[in-house]
């Protein structure tokens, strides 16, 4: 069947060619999988940053409030108490929605990170 020698080398040449194929392919995904890392690691970073930041700030903002309930309730222990009431259910509101409000987004954002859609993609090469 493959009696020529044309045969032979157009085979080692496919071969070769698939070889080349398969090792960029290979560093394609590579280079896809690090892009995509770098977005979830920098999202993740910026993600803890603002919710340090954010307990800063809610941490600074319920002295204030206390401070200023204080003169309206008379006193300090019990304008302490109500913003403490205030923050716990903030706090048992966020546990009971956890799946809508941090669930739910945080597996939207990283499906489709990772997982590509073929509309969109099509909608890119288009462009």
């Amino acid at each position: 069947m493959f009696t020529n020698d044309k045969s032979i080398e157009t085979l080692q040449q496919l071969f070769a060619e698939v070889k080349k194929y398969l090792a960029l392919q290979k560093r394609y995904t590579q280079l896809e999988i690090a892009e995509k890392l770098t977005i979830l690691l920098s999202t993740l970073i910026l993600v803890l940053i603002i919710i340090i930041l954010s307990m800063v700030a809610l941490f600074y903002l319920s002295f204030t409030l206390a401070y200023l309930l204080a003169h309206l309730l008379g006193s300090i222990v019990v304008s302490f108490a109500l913003i403490t009431c205030v923050i716990l259910i903030l706090m048992m509101s966020v546990y009971l929605f956890r799946k809508k409000l941090i669930i739910n987004p945080m597996a939207r954002f990283i499906s489709n990170l990772f997982i590509e859609n073929p509309l969109k993609k099509e909608e890119q090469h288009e462009q």
